[in-house]
């Protein structure tokens, strides 16, 4: 059976003592979210096709575009209070578009997930004590196993350790958007 190296997570130079769950704090905006319905998408047409696919090299996928689904709001969250408190978990706001909210709560997992990526060659070299890899074994990094040769195989790191989860079980309310609301003379 194969194997795959492992990587713990990096350490943070900066700490963050906040009880949010991490992965809403990471500018990958990585969350877990449990939805109870359809969230209709626009037709991808090639026109709304973000350009980023097309220098990453996924111009022919038409399911790699973004759509913005909402933002998550936190009513009842003070950074001032002890971060033991967990009353704030109690009520959190998903906005979807102008017009619409989703009341949900936030709810610590029974097991906790890890979310992984493959770790890039070219970071490792500079990430690693004592030994980066030169250029000619960067593109080609022959190990042996039982004797073989063999082709590089990935690497995986621990990006973020997932404790809690966002649910939303509730249908949709109508809200109104403030600024629609100016009289008119």
């Amino acid at each position: 059976m194969p194997t795959v190296p492992l990587h713990p997570p990096r350490r943070n130079d900066n700490p963050i003592h906040n009880p949010l769950p991490q992965l809403l704090q990471t500018p990958s905006g990585l969350a877990i979210l449990e939805l109870q319905g359809t969230i209709n998408l626009p037709d991808a047409s090639p026109a709304s096709i973000d350009a980023d696919t097309e220098s990453g090299g996924h111009a022919h996928s038409p399911t790699q575009y973004q759509t913005p689904i909402g933002r998550l709001i936190f009513p009842d969250y003070d950074a001032q209070k002890d971060p033991a408190d967990t009353s704030w978990m109690k009520r959190v706001y998903l906005y979807v578009g102008r017009h619409q909210r989703l009341t949900g709560e936030v709810k610590q997992l029974p097991r906790p997930l890890a979310a992984i990526q493959r770790v890039d060659q070219g970071e490792e070299e500079g990430a690693g004590e004592g030994g980066g890899l030169t250029s000619e074994g960067r593109e080609r990094r022959l190990t042996e196993h039982r004797g073989e040769e063999e082709e590089e195989e990935d690497e995986l790191e621990i990006v973020e350790v997932i404790r809690h989860k966002i649910i939303f079980s509730s249908r949709p309310e109508p809200v109104t958007d403030m600024s629609a609301d100016v009289p008119v003379e």
